[in-house]
């Protein structure tokens, strides 16, 4: 009796400590996107998008000309609309370009700057800070539009089994791959939820979140620069910016997101 007695009270237990876990993880998890809902309404991003849109038609360069016969995808100086379907191929340059690298692609032949000193510059100084506000304020242009990566052409379909096959590869001091936080439902790191990347994780998730003001160290994030942290936090060595390996991902990501809604400008922890 006394046995019997004792081990329901220990499943009691058991279960009254699940539960509040349980709860706990709600409650921080609803926290923060009140904390982020509050945010929203003075996003700093607004800021780098002003400057993105000045930047695009400004005259500059060796050339002095401005952006506005840049063509991403959608036709010269069209921008409603082109990042939800990056990245894509490009005939011009023989290879499929993010939103990031076709804007150097853009800067190098229309206003003469050298791509090759672009993405060699580090995140957030130079040309490459203006890079990510040209691309802040190129993708809000498409916020509330549906990802629709297209994936016609071969080299499109072959990023996107490249990308695949190099979001499930372990490896590192770690032994991480992308997929061992995305590749599942229901993940948490600290307080940051997991989206599952292997699927359509939703509206304004992952992919479709991205470039991001981060609130933590008051920087803008394109996706180039996502990417790279992440791979810093495998263990894995730091990509060259604009890499086929950060394309690939990219695409792999962008086609499981179809339908979902951009939110671009969008803000993070």
């Amino acid at each position: 009796m006394k046995k019997t007695l004792a081990r329901e009270l220990m499943a009691l237990v058991a279960l009254s400590a699940a539960f509040g876990a349980a709860h706990a993880q709600g409650t921080a998890a609803e926290g923060i996107a009140k904390y982020r809902e509050m945010l929203q309404d003075g996003n700093p991003a607004e800021l780098f998008e002003m400057k993105g849109e000045e930047l695009w038609k400004q005259k500059r360069g060796p050339k002095n000309a401005s952006l506005e016969q840049c063509d991403l995808g959608k036709g010269p100086g069209v921008i409603k609309g082109a990042f939800v379907e990056m990245p894509r191929f490009f005939a011009d340059t023989g290879r499929v370009q993010d939103l990031e690298t076709r804007l150097i692609t853009c800067m190098e032949t229309l206003q003469g700057f050298k791509a090759e000193d672009i993405t060699k510059t580090p995140f957030g100084r130079g040309e490459m800070a203006n890079v990510t506000a040209l691309a802040t304020y190129v993708a809000t242009a498409s916020k509330g539009m549906d990802f629709n990566l297209p994936q016609a052409h071969a080299q499109e379909k072959l990023m996107f089994e490249s990308g695949k096959r190099m979001f499930f590869t372990r490896g590192g001091t770690h032994d991480f791959s992308c997929a061992s936080c995305h590749g599942s439902d229901d993940k948490r790191i600290r307080l940051q939820d997991l989206p599952n990347l292997t699927k359509n994780p939703g509206d304004g998730i992952g992919f479709a979140a991205w470039p991001a003001y981060r609130v933590s160290n008051s920087q803008m994030w394109g996706m180039q620069q996502r990417l790279n942290d992440c791979f810093r936090q495998q263990r894995f060595p730091e990509p060259k910016f604009g890499s086929d390996a950060t394309i690939a991902l990219g695409v792999y990501m962008g086609v499981n997101a179809k339908g979902a809604e951009s939110i671009v400008p969008a803000i993070k922890r």
